[in-house]
């Protein structure tokens, strides 16, 4: 069951926003130099002094958890035990933070002025520092920012230091580490460097996980990660990733800290620096390797305006009250503290049902800007819209967003007119307006180009643009899917569309932000905010549209259209042109092969369909529901078709119904 604490059905039209600072602005005032080299006295948890870097490795190397991991692995290896503890002191070694104040001034200067060139605001909430504040004093604090850029981190950090407040201690990917001395200087700015992956490597998950709840139980320092795991290519939020969120908070399940404050931060950019680069990444072009030189190379981006940042910060989401009649914490007294064990099912059930919960409100409190409106309308209109047809539809669907709750950031008394020429402006790079008609832009090509060619440029315009699209998507996805299910379905009864609506929840679970286990909670909540904005009413037994609701369940239909075209895409793929043999290494190209055929071929006019996201998406629901199997042979895994489910599935995705009740008993 979903926590109180952190979902209820609300009326978000009644909802209170906390104000906004910008905190640029001081900064286009004052010394930036004066601003890096000011007094900076954090305070701390229950104030106690700051932990050197060496203090921090020998309470690790010397804790109970590690000194036992230490044994294990010289008795299973053969190895003596002080070259298994060289070992794992070189782990840390390569893992650890350093946190030097020398180093963070560095970057709040040179930060500054980078920030002042390439943003108008950087506008940050007032409570929600105020909340951290208290919280780092009276707890240990974990912050779980959204992840949607590389200056996600950078940019927490340097709020802190604005706002006075402690620093984090960063978990950053080994990337980081090839980049000759901003690795270094990353390192001193309180990062600290986690393999991708480690698998069964004992040793080095001991010292990491040790590390963590070292620095949590004693209260050094507020931990930041991304609860998503890596930043999202498409600006939409990834399913959570669990591992670190299960280290966080083992030290309150094993009664070791009084409570732990999960605090979900909230970042949104009006213009994304990455935006070009994600939608290459999406369509199969390898990403840049991080490293000083492409850094040095990138600094042609201070050219650019990148409009506005707001940063929310939550409501600190305490663990001692969400685990409260839900986690039996006696159970951990069972066995010594420092033996290694893995979660309880309750308590990774536990876990997993937070972290959703935390993503959602992440969500809740992105600040949306009206070129996440206008590019959702152009989308559903790729040959174009004039512009006062543009405005006005703006206009109406920005009603329709903050009817269902979203966070707008409209310009107070503002002309539309004057708002939307403003972001198309900001976005000419993706978009172009010639004699009143407004459409993507498609760069002119300077040589003669191939076929695929003009459509891998064309696929990158319409990939970026789908990135703004894709911030609103957590406000319409619960009564889009409801849109879809009412005209799909084989009547109006209620039955009938949950029935549509939960095998479409089934399989977007993957594309989506939907809890696990909240289908009918999600589908109240369609319902309601159908029936709020007039589109449709409940009756006894049925679900029927209003007089009013063509235009809201055609733009909602819309919304998904894409999604439902390429899962049908990747279905017909594996039914009809996957060889036995197919690796999952092979997939990706060999469906993104298949659709493009298809566009040239005049037979797919979408896009989207070419993205790898959503390809590797539609993959995990179909293995997830059994149309697809993973089947090793030799030292491959290739995958195993079932045919006539994954027809099943094409039929039902189209809204072909004969199928329907052999697809729904399946999931």
């Amino acid at each position: 069951m979903a926590s109180a604490t952190l979902y209820s059905q609300r009326d978000p039209m009644l909802k209170k926003r906390d104000d906004f600072e910008d905190i640029l602005e001081e900064r286009r005032k004052s010394s930036d130099l004066k601003y890096a080299l000011r007094c900076y006295a954090p305070v701390l948890y229950k104030g106690l002094t700051p932990c050197k870097a060496n203090m921090l490795k020998n309470m690790v190397l010397q804790s109970d958890n590690v000194k036992y991991v230490i044994n294990q692995v010289s008795l299973e290896s053969g190895e003596a035990l002080d070259i298994v503890h060289e070992e794992a002191s070189v782990i840390l070694e390569e893992m650890a933070h350093r946190l030097q104040i020398s180093t963070v001034r560095f970057f709040a200067y040179a930060l500054t002025k980078a920030f002042k060139t390439i943003f108008q605001h950087i506008c940050v909430n007032m409570d929600g520092i105020q909340r951290l504040q208290q919280a780092i004093q009276e707890h240990p604090v974990v912050l779980l920012p959204s992840h949607r850029s590389y200056m996600d981190f950078l940019l927490m950090s340097y709020i802190l230091y604005t706002y006075d407040l402690a620093l984090p201690v960063i978990a950053a990917g080994m990337d980081f580490m090839g980049m000759k001395i901003i690795g270094e200087m990353l390192r001193m700015s309180g990062a600290f460097f986690i393999r991708r992956s480690f698998g069964g490597d004992k040793l080095y998950w001991a010292v990491f996980s040790e590390y963590v709840k070292t620095m949590l139980r004693n209260g050094f320092a507020p931990i930041e990660f991304f609860l998503e795991g890596t930043r999202s290519r498409t600006c939409k939020s990834l399913t959570p990733k669990t591992g670190l969120l299960n280290i966080v908070m083992e030290p309150f399940f094993k009664g070791e800290v009084f409570d732990v404050h999960l605090v979900p931060v909230s970042i949104s950019y009006e213009r994304i620096l990455e935006e070009t680069l994600y939608a290459r990444e999406l369509l199969g072009v390898p990403k840049p390797k991080e490293s000083t030189s492409g850094l040095l190379k990138a600094r042609r981006i201070l050219s650019e305006n990148y409009g506005s940042i707001h940063v929310y910060f939550g409501q600190p989401v305490s663990v001692r009250s969400l685990a409260q009649g839900t986690i039996n914490r006696s159970k951990y007294t069972l066995v010594p503290r420092h033996l290694p064990r893995k979660p309880m099912e309750e308590t990774q059930s536990f876990v997993n049902d937070t972290a959703y919960r935390i993503v959602r409100l992440q969500e809740d409190s992105m600040v949306l800007k009206p070129w996440v409106l206008m590019a959702s309308l152009l989308l559903q209109n790729l040959e174009g819209l004039e512009l006062s047809v543009l405005t006005e539809q703006t206009l109406w669907l920005r009603g329709l967003a903050q009817c269902y709750g979203a966070f707008m950031d409209w310009p107070d008394h503002a002309p539309a007119a004057k708002v939307v020429s403003s972001s198309l402006a900001l976005h000419k790079g993706l978009v172009c307006v010639s004699e009143g008609w407004v459409s993507l832009v498609v760069g002119e090509p300077q040589v003669p180009m191939t076929a695929e060619e003009a459509l891998f440029n064309r696929a990158v315009s319409v990939l970026s643009c789908a990135s703004y699209r894709n911030q609103v998507l957590h406000v319409f996805i619960r009564p889009a899917i409801l849109a879809v299910a009412m005209h799909n379905a084989d009547s109006s009864k209620k039955d009938e569309v949950y029935n549509c609506f939960s095998f479409l929840y089934t399989m977007f679970s993957n594309e989506f932000i939907l809890c696990p286990g909240d289908t009918v909670q999600d589908f109240d909540e369609a319902c309601y905010l159908l029936v709020k904005s007039g589109a449709v009413q409940t009756l006894q037994q049925g679900i029927v549209g209003t007089d009013r609701s063509q235009p809201i369940l055609s733009f909602l239909k819309g919304l998904l259209d894409s999604f439902l075209q390429g899962y049908q895409l990747v279905c017909r793929f594996l039914r009809e042109e996957a060889s036995d043999g197919l690796t999952e290494k092979q997939y990706v190209p060999a469906v993104r092969s298949f659709a493009v055929k298809l566009i040239l071929a005049g037979n797919l006019r979408c896009y989207e369909v070419l993205s790898s996201d959503m390809q590797k998406n539609a993959l995990a629901a179909l293995l997830r529901t059994g149309a697809v199997r993973k089947v090793k042979i030799a030292d491959q895994v290739t995958l195993k078709v079932n045919k006539m489910a994954l027809n099943s599935f094409e039929d039902t995705l189209g809204g072909h119904l004969p199928t329907q009740k052999a697809v729904l008993a399946r999931l």
